[in-house]
């Protein structure tokens, strides 16, 4: 994981500031505040600011002041029954602002989520760093027959084909960012290669880098849009390079809103939605009746997901 001097020097007397308050805040979220926890190779994930917690939503949720005479359970409770039934303006009342440093083919997918506000690394203004994301060997695999838009993990390459996959990465890396200093005529340490020379305009010369190059962004978004966020990224089903991401940040909620991150786990995360079909046919599997898929009314994916749910 890198960071610059500059964002060094930046946690380090963000972390000497002690500030009082009147405002709800997350104890332990509060103990890794400004820290960077690292993801892929180069990537890492860090709160710095949040609004709103656990109390925060149940005041919310009960349009009143102060924590009044409820107890802890009924607050868990509470978020529970929320949570469970598609209440969702308790949740935006809650907020939290990352600094995420991710490859940008991972940035590419991660911004259609569109619920966030973002503000990126601009490579019109500033030079790109030399970090490009190269896989480990065993998240090498083949594209999968049943899922057009993933790969299929229980196919890694074997070892020759991943040897030349990595060789064929980095090099391309390396000749991209050679080429793309010549053209904005600078050296890595930021001099120019020749005096006699402009160079290219630093918004032309990026777009031969490739998307494994690394960006970053500053992310703030509702707890309500982030936990839809992180159902969907940090499941089984989702790219391997977005996931990692959504479960280290899947951490730093719990650390926020404990009973909240409690919730979702119980009701989203660990649960499932079935449609109506899918209900009628498990009410009959109860009672003991035979159904097929045919007789389901569900698809033959469909009745594939439900039989793999029930086992």
């Amino acid at each position: 994981m890198a960071l610059t001097k500059e964002q060094l020097a930046e946690i380090d007397q963000l972390c000497t500031q002690s500030n009082q308050t009147l405002r709800p805040v997350a104890p332990d979220l509060e103990k890794v505040l400004y820290q960077p926890f690292q993801v892929l190779d180069h990537g890492f994930v860090r709160v710095v600011d949040y609004m709103g917690n656990d109390d925060s939503v149940v005041q919310a949720a009960r349009v009143s002041y102060g924590a009044g005479t409820k107890k802890v359970n009924a607050d868990r409770a509470l978020i529970n029954y929320l949570l469970a039934h598609r209440h969702t303006t308790p949740f935006e009342m809650c907020e939290i602002k990352f600094h995420i440093k991710l490859p940008i083919f991972v940035a590419r997918q991660w911004i259609r989520h569109r619920t966030a506000s973002v503000n990126e690394y601009s490579a019109r203004y500033s030079i790109m760093e030399d970090e490009f994301y190269i896989p480990r060997p065993e998240h090498l695999a083949a594209q999968s027959k049943v899922n057009h838009q993933g790969r299929d993990e229980t196919k890694v390459l074997n070892a020759e084909e991943q040897k030349q996959v990595l060789k064929i990465l980095k090099e391309d890396a390396v000749k991209s960012y050679q080429h793309y200093l010549e053209m904005i005529n600078q050296d890595v340490a930021g001099n120019p290669i020749d005096e006699q020379k402009d160079g290219l305009a630093r918004e032309l010369a990026r777009m031969n880098l490739p998307l494994n190059c690394y960006t970053q962004w500053y992310w703030k978004i509702d707890m309500h849009n982030l936990l839809h966020f992180l159902n969907l990224r940090a499941d089984s089903h989702a790219q391997y390079e977005i996931r990692v991401y959504a479960e280290a940040m899947l951490d730093l909620v719990k650390k926020w809103v404990p009973h909240c991150h409690e919730a979702f786990m119980k009701n989203q995360k660990t649960g499932k939605n079935l449609s109506g079909p899918a209900l009628n046919a498990i009410r009959k599997m109860i009672k003991g009746e035979k159904i097929s898929q045919e007789e389901s009314g569900l698809s033959v994916r469909e009745w594939g997901e439900l039989i793999e749910l029930i086992k």
